[in-house]
């Protein structure tokens, strides 16, 4: 098993009822940041240690307002006495988390000793700012398809491009690793395209608040239009110019058309256009985030430099934790918690992570053997696949029930093939379904 690769997230999980504190509770369930999207209900947090993509190693149930910034410092602490237990050297694995791990004490608390990747927070200026001159400078290395899924229409393979630098934060420099995604380019269009709604509306009113007023001289006007040109806009630009609108005087004009001019007065004329540049510049910037990291680009050790590509990679591994809590909170595994006590909700907790590590560790088996075999497994809509899940077996052995009959055991129907090719693959004998474990 690969454990280079340590990843750490937290989940929350809604309850129904009040749950008032009492003696010695094991955490408190409380209102907290709920993202089941249910700030009406109280929640208790699921953070998970997982090696491998998606293998558990540890998890914990903590208090419903815990954050992820002080959950990330306790988990770090405890993994550096560990370390210094086993005796285990600087570099030993690389921690893996979201931007919440970014704070002062967090990285204080790693140091030298622990290599870590993470995100760094947008409402860092550092941020903003190696995202300005990644764009700026043009300079991009491309990364190109990470995805091994396949791409569909509806779903089309995310293609990505790197440019590196390095951020200081606290008075230490780290790797800042910028990265353009077009998949991060689509999503956000949306966004971009209300940010420069909103701003045009901004401005054409208060151009039409202008353009509505009549001056009695053209200084007054020129001073107006002035004034709106130099108006803030990040997006757009405002040209203005001062039209004349003559007063005449009563009756009709003349029978060669002459009309008398009794005062001129003036009006100022506004448009509003893109600037071109700056929403480029814009659109580029929306596509990309950035990667921090103290892993280093080359070391004297085989395998334990990272270039850009190997940056983003392990941290898109992230996505495996994100599986194991839709498992956790999957409605078919486990529906509403109305348990009374804390201690039954954490016993229960213990009992879905040991679910769940079997279920990964099975998935990981099946796989293995697809590698070192070459031979796939049936998939869905009988279709070979060299990505079979557990999910995907079970669905096979539906139906299947062990009869009794007296002391003897039995299957209810012969196993058929797509059976017989998961057990191959699991190393399980056929005679282990029916017959009991000693003891």
């Amino acid at each position: 098993m690969n454990c280079r690769h340590v990843h750490f997230d937290t989940t929350s999980r809604s309850v129904y009822g009040e749950y008032e504190p009492y003696g010695n509770d094991p955490f408190e369930i409380t209102y907290g940041h709920s993202k089941d999207h249910r700030p009406d209900l109280k929640q208790f947090l699921i953070s998970m240690l997982c090696v491998d993509r998606n293998v558990p190693v540890f998890g914990k149930i903590e208090d419903g307002n815990a954050s992820d910034k002080r959950l990330n410092n306790d988990v770090l602490s405890e993994i550096s006495k560990y370390m210094a237990v086993h005796g285990l050297g600087s570099g030993a694995f690389i921690y893996v988390a979201d931007s919440a791990m970014v704070t002062k004490n967090n990285l204080k608390t790693m140091g030298k000793d622990i290599l870590f990747i993470s995100r760094l927070p947008a409402n860092f200026k550092e941020c903003g700012r190696v995202i300005k001159e990644a764009v700026s400078k043009d300079a991009w290395e491309d990364i190109g398809v990470i995805a091994e899924t396949e791409p569909t229409q509806k779903r089309p393979a995310a293609y990505y491009k790197s440019y590196e630098t390095e951020v200081t934060l606290y008075d230490e420099s780290y790797r800042a690793v910028v990265i353009h995604s077009s998949a991060h380019d689509r999503r956000r269009q949306k966004r971009i395209e209300r940010e420069l709604a909103k701003e045009k509306k901004a401005i054409t009113e208060k151009c039409n608040e202008v353009v509505r007023v009549e001056y009695f001289c053209r200084e007054d006007a020129e001073a107006a239009a002035n004034r709106l040109s130099k108006e803030s806009c990040t997006y757009y630009e405002i040209s203005t110019r001062v039209e004349e609108k003559p007063v005449y005087g009563r009756g009709r004009p003349r029978n060669d058309g002459f009309r008398e001019i009794k005062e001129m007065r003036y009006l100022v004329s506004a448009k509003v256009s893109e600037n071109q540049e700056a929403v480029s510049t814009f659109r580029k910037e929306a596509g990309c985030f950035v990667m921090l990291t103290n892993v280093p680009t080359e070391t004297q050790e085989e395998d334990m430099g990272y270039d850009s590509k190997a940056i983003l990679k392990t941290y898109k591994e992230q996505y495996g934790i994100e599986q194991d809590f839709g498992f956790l909170k999957d409605p078919v595994i486990v529906n509403s918690v109305f348990l009374k006590k804390p201690e039954r909700i954490e016993v229960l907790g213990l009992i879905l992570l040991t679910s769940l590590l079997i279920w990964r560790l099975m998935e990981r088996s099946m796989r293995q053997y697809v590698e070192q075999t070459g031979e796939k497994l049936p998939g869905w809509k009988y279709k070979p696949t060299d990505r079979p899940t557990s999910f995907m077996m079970t669905i096979k052995f539906m139906g299947l029930a062990v009869i009794k009959i007296g002391k003897e055991r039995r299957l209810s129907k012969p196993l058929n093939s797509d059976q017989k090719a998961f057990l191959l693959a699991l190393g399980i004998k056929t005679p282990s379904l029916i017959k009991p474990r000693p003891g």
